[in-house]
């Protein structure tokens, strides 16, 4: 399966980006010359990873007939500076009724999102440039 994204900038940093038939912003913070208009690129990678985990597990535990009605995903972020490795932290916030087993397999679950996958995995680019005529 391909999945598609663009992004066309609208003014400064910010940025509209096109998944299908839906419209998510991106911009940067103040201190990085955005406006804060949206959450930056590297914060959606964060709620992408969250939000999948969050998914896979829901869609686990409906499977198995488990209540998860209150769950959440907290994911804290720290790209990678010199010397060290990006860093992804994830919080399971889960109800507190389940068993240590149902606890214990949403874990392995949960790391098994595309997502998490995805970053967890080898990575290829293929990058090329189009070169098209500006609107005035």
């Amino acid at each position: 399966m391909t999945m598609r994204a663009s992004a066309r900038r609208q003014d400064g940093f910010r940025h509209v980006i096109k998944v299908r038939d839906h419209r998510v912003s991106a911009d940067e913070p103040r201190d990085a010359g955005g406006e804060d208009a949206a959450p930056s690129p590297q914060e959606l990678l964060a709620a992408s990873l969250a939000s999948c985990t969050a998914v896979t597990m829901e869609m686990y535990a409906m499977r198995k007939g488990w209540d998860l009605s209150d769950v959440e995903v907290e994911c804290q972020y720290s790209p990678a500076e010199r010397g060290c490795p990006t860093k992804f932290t994830l919080t399971l916030r889960l109800p507190s009724d389940l068993s240590e087993e149902q606890v214990a397999r949403l874990k392995v679950i949960a790391a098994k999102c595309p997502v998490h996958r995805t970053l967890d995995g080898e990575v290829m680019f293929d990058e090329r440039v189009e070169r098209v005529q500006l609107a005035h």
